[in-house]
C-alpha cells in the first residue's frame, strides 16, 4: 500500500510539472531562446520537480533502479532527445510515469515545431516574414540559379492608414496579401517550382518566382501585379483605391546570392517611386551607376564638411525705389576639390536624400552667425537671409540649434532671415509653425521664398508667421514683354501687401523688369540686374557704392 502511495505521488509531480511546462511552451515565443535552449529549459524544470521526488524514494531498492533510468532518459531529453522511447523498465515498473514522460516528450516536440513555424509568420498576412522569406529563398536560388524577384511598396497606404486607422490598415495589407498569392498562383499554373510571396516590412511586400532569368516574362508578372493592386479593394464597406510600385531584379544577371538580388530590386523599386509610382522598373546598368554615383557623392559631402570645403558668398537685395541696401541673401557654395565651384542644385537634393543636409546646415547656421556678428560690429548691417532645408524644418532641434549658434556667437536675432519655400509653407506640421513664431519673436525674419511655384491655401498664408514673399523669377521673367504677365504679377504684389508682407521679387535680370516692378509696387529687387553673388570682401566693396543703379 505504501508503495504504491509512493508512486502516485511521484506520477502526480511528474503530470503537475507537466502542466507548468505547459504554459512554457505558450511563453516560448516571447523569449529569445533557439529551440535547443527551449527544450532544456522546459525539460530541466521538470527534472528539478521530480528529482525531489525521486530522491526521497532512492532508499526502496525496487525503483532505485527504475528512478535511474528516468533520470537519464529526461537529461536526455533536456540534451534535445525528444525522439527516443521511455526505457522499458519504466513502463514495467511505474506505467503512469512512463506514460506521463512519453506524452509530455510529444507534446513538447509538436508545440516547439509550432512555435518554429509560428515564428516565421507575419501575423497580419499570413504572409512569411522578412527572416523566414530569406531563409526560403536563399534555398530556391540555391536550388533553380535562375528567378525574378519583385519588390513591391504600396502607393498611398500612409494616407490610408492615416484617414481609415490602424485596423483598417491591416485589412488592406491582409487583401494585398490575398492577391498576391493569385498573382502567384497564376504562375505556378506554368511553372514546376512554387513562387514565394512574403511581406519585409510595413507596407513593403516581395514576390520570387524561381525559373524566370528573362524580361518578358518578368515584365508579365509585373503587370500582373501592377493590375491586381490598381483594383479597388473593398475594405469595411470602403472602397480604397492604392495601386504598387514595383521593382524587378533577374538572378544571374543582377546578383547570384539573395543580398545582391534584393539590393538590386530594391533600387529599381524606388526608381518607379520616382517616376511617379504606379509602375514597374526593371533593374538596369543605369540605376547601378546612378547608385554608384550617390554612394560617391555621399562620399564626398563627408570629405567636404571634414575639409571645410564649403563657403558663403553673398547676393545683395535693394529697395525698388530708392536702391537703398536691404538685405543680403548666404548662398552656399561648395569648393570641389577637382570639379571647381559647385552650386547647391548638383548636391543639395542628395543631402536631404541622405540626411548630411542636418550637418550641412548647422555648418551655415554656424558661419551666418559668425558673419553677422562682424557685420553688426560695423554698424551698419543690412538683415542676412539664409534658405531653411524643408527636412531641417520639420525636425525640432533646428531651431534649438539655430538659437544656440545665435546665442553661442553673440549675433543680433534682428539682422537675421529665414527663406522657406511656398510648397513647404502650406505643408509644414504645426510643430515647425510654432518653432517659426518663436523665431519670429526672438526679431528673426521669415520669409516665403518661390511663391508662385506651389498651390497656395490663402487661409493658410495668412495665417503663417511671415514679414516678406518673394515672387518666383517666373512671376517676373516677362513682365517687361507682355501684359498678362504684368497683371499676374501686380495682383500678387497687391495680395502680398493686403497680407501685411513685404514683397520681394527675384531673378531680375535686366533694368525694365526693375521699372516694370517699381511701377506696379514691388517693394524689393533681387537678381543679376541688381548684383550678382559675390564674396564678403567684394559685397564690402560693392555696399560702399550706395545707392545702387541697376545694370541695363
Amino acid at each position: 500500500m505504501e508503495e504504491v502511495t509512493l508512486k502516485s505521488r511521484v506520477v502526480a509531480f511528474a503530470v503537475f510539472a507537466c502542466a507548468g511546462m505547459a504554459v512554457l511552451v505558450l511563453l516560448a515565443p516571447f523569449h529569445a531562446m533557439d529551440d535547443r535552449s527551449t527544450i532544456a529549459l522546459m525539460v530541466t524544470t521538470i527534472a528539478c520537480g521530480v528529482t525531489g521526488q525521486i530522491w526521497a524514494l532512492r532508499r526502496r531498492r525496487r525503483v532505485a533502479g527504475t528512478i535511474d533510468l528516468a533520470i537519464e532518459r529526461i537529461a536526455a531529453a533536456a540534451g534535445g532527445d525528444l525522439d527516443s522511447p521511455v526505457p522499458s523498465e519504466i513502463s514495467k515498473r511505474m506505467p503512469p510515469l512512463a506514460k506521463a514522460m512519453a506524452s509530455l516528450f510529444k507534446q513538447f516536440d509538436s508545440d516547439i515545431e509550432g512555435v518554429r513555424r509560428s515564428a516565421g509568420v507575419d501575423l497580419v498576412t499570413g504572409l512569411p516574414n522578412r527572416g523566414h522569406f530569406r531563409d526560403a529563398a536563399e534555398s530556391a536560388l540555391a536550388a533553380s540559379g535562375a528567378a525574378g524577384l519583385f519588390f513591391i511598396d504600396l502607393d498611398r497606404f500612409k494616407a490610408v492608414n492615416d484617414t481609415l486607422g490602424h485596423a483598417r490598415g491591416d485589412m488592406l495589407l491582409a487583401a494585398v496579401a490575398g492577391r498576391l498569392r493569385v498573382v502567384a498562383e497564376e504562375v505556378i499554373a506554368h511553372s514546376a517550382t512554387p513562387p514565394l510571396v512574403g511581406r519585409l516590412a510595413g507596407d513593403e511586400f516581395t514576390l520570387l518566382l524561381p525559373g524566370i532569368d528573362d524580361d518578358a516574362a518578368a515584365a508579365r508578372v509585373g503587370r500582373s501585379i501592377q493590375r491586381a493592386l490598381s483594383k479597388p479593394f473593398p475594405i469595411d464597406g470602403e472602397s480604397v483605391e492604392i495601386g504598387g510600385s514595383v521593382g524587378v531584379a533577374l538572378a544571374p544577371r543582377h546578383g547570384r546570392s539573395l543580398g545582391e538580388l534584393m539590393r538590386a530590386a530594391d533600387l529599381a523599386m524606388y526608381q518607379a517611386k520616382a517616376e511617379g509610382r504606379g509602375g514597374v522598373v526593371h533593374f538596369s546598368a543605369t540605376l547601378a551607376a546612378a547608385a554608384a554615383d550617390r554612394a560617391r557623392l555621399d562620399e564626398e559631402l563627408r570629405r567636404a564638411l571634414a575639409n571645410d570645403e564649403f563657403t558663403l558668398v553673398f547676393q545683395p537685395q535693394i529697395g525698388a525705389r530708392d536702391g537703398a541696401l536691404v538685405a543680403v541673401e548666404a548662398l552656399l557654395r561648395w569648393q570641389h576639390p577637382e570639379d571647381g565651384p559647385r552650386l547647391p542644385a548638383t548636391f543639395i537634393a542628395r543631402a536631404e536624400e541622405s540626411g548630411l543636409i542636418v550637418e550641412i546646415s548647422d555648418w551655415v547656421s554656424a558661419q551666418v552667425a559668425e558673419t553677422l556678428v562682424r557685420w553688426d560690429a560695423t554698424g551698419t548691417s543690412p538683415r542676412l537671409a539664409i534658405n531653411v532645408s524643408q527636412r531641417e524644418l520639420d525636425l525640432a532641434p533646428f531651431v534649438r540649434r539655430l538659437h544656440n549658434a545665435i546665442r553661442r556667437t553673440g549675433a543680433p536675432a534682428t539682422l537675421l532671415e529665414i527663406e522657406i519655400s511656398e510648397s513647404l509653407a502650406m505643408r509644414c506640421t504645426d510643430e515647425a509653425l510654432a518653432a517659426l513664431a518663436l523665431l519670429r519673436a526672438d526679431g528673426v525674419t521669415i520669409a516665403v521664398d518661390n511663391f508662385g511655384t506651389g498651390y497656395s491655401n490663402l487661409a493658410r498664408l495668412s495665417e503663417l508667421p511671415i514679414d516678406r514673399i518673394k515672387l518666383d523669377r517666373s512671376l517676373t521673367e516677362h513682365i517687361a514683354s507682355r501684359a498678362e504677365a504684368r497683371i499676374i504679377a501686380h495682383a500678387v504684389i497687391s495680395l502680398i501687401h493686403g497680407l501685411g508682407c513685404e514683397a520681394v521679387a527675384e531673378g531680375i535680370e535686366n533694368g525694365a523688369q526693375a521699372n516694370v516692378l517699381r511701377v506696379i509696387g514691388c517693394d524689393v529687387l533681387q537678381g543679376y540686374a541688381v548684383a550678382p553673388p559675390m564674396d564678403e570682401p567684394t559685397l564690402r566693396l560693392w555696399s560702399r557704392g550706395q545707392p545702387q543703379r541697376l545694370a541695363g
